[in-house]
C-alpha cells in the first residue's frame, strides 16, 4: 500500500493543480478571436481567387505601340488602342479590376498638377474608352503627375 499515492499526498495535489491551470477544460477554452464577426472575418482562412486580383496596366500616348517598361521585364506600356484589347482579355479571364498607370510627358507635369484637370488628358480618355469597351470593369487610376519638384532643385 505504500507504493500507491493517496489523494492527500502533497505531490499529487500539486500535480493536479498544475494540470488544471495549464490545460483549460473544453468549456473554458479562450475564444478571444471568435468574439465578434469582424474578428472572425479577420482571422479566418483566406482564399485567393482570380476575381480578387487587380491587374496593373500601363498606358501611353500614340497608336499601335507596345513597349516594355524598362524597370519591369515582361510588363508593357500600351497605346490606348492596344490597351483596350488587353483590358478585354483580362476581363474575360475573370479579373474584374485594373490599376491604370499613365506615362505622362514630362513637359505636361508641373507642381500644381494642372494636367489632371484636362478632360482630354490621357487618363480621362483611357477611362472613357475602357468603360465603353468593358462597362463592368473596376478602374483604379493614377494621374502620374509627380515630377521632381522644380522649385526645390536649388536646395
Amino acid at each position: 500500500m505504500s507504493d500507491v499515492a493517496s489523494p492527500s499526498t502533497p505531490q499529487r495535489e500539486v500535480s493536479e493543480r498544475s494540470t488544471s491551470q495549464s490545460t483549460p477544460s473544453v468549456t473554458q477554452r479562450p475564444r478571444r478571436l471568435r468574439r465578434t464577426e469582424t474578428l472572425r472575418r479577420m482571422v479566418r482562412e483566406n482564399t485567393l481567387r482570380v476575381e480578387d486580383l487587380i491587374y496593373p496596366l500601363f498606358v501611353m500616348e500614340g497608336e499601335g505601340q507596345q513597349e516594355e517598361v524598362p524597370s519591369m521585364p515582361s510588363c508593357y506600356r500600351y497605346t490606348l488602342d492596344l490597351l483596350l484589347e488587353e483590358v478585354r482579355e483580362v476581363y474575360q479571364l475573370g479579373i474584374g479590376a485594373i490599376a491604370l498607370f499613365p506615362l505622362i510627358p514630362y513637359d505636361q507635369k508641373d507642381n500644381a498638377g494642372t494636367e489632371s484637370y484636362n478632360p482630354n488628358g490621357l487618363i480621362p480618355r483611357a477611362v472613357r474608352a475602357i468603360k465603353q469597351a468593358v462597362p463592368d470593369i473596376l478602374l483604379i487610376t493614377d494621374v502620374a503627375l509627380d515630377p521632381y519638384r522644380t522649385d526645390l532643385t536649388s536646395l
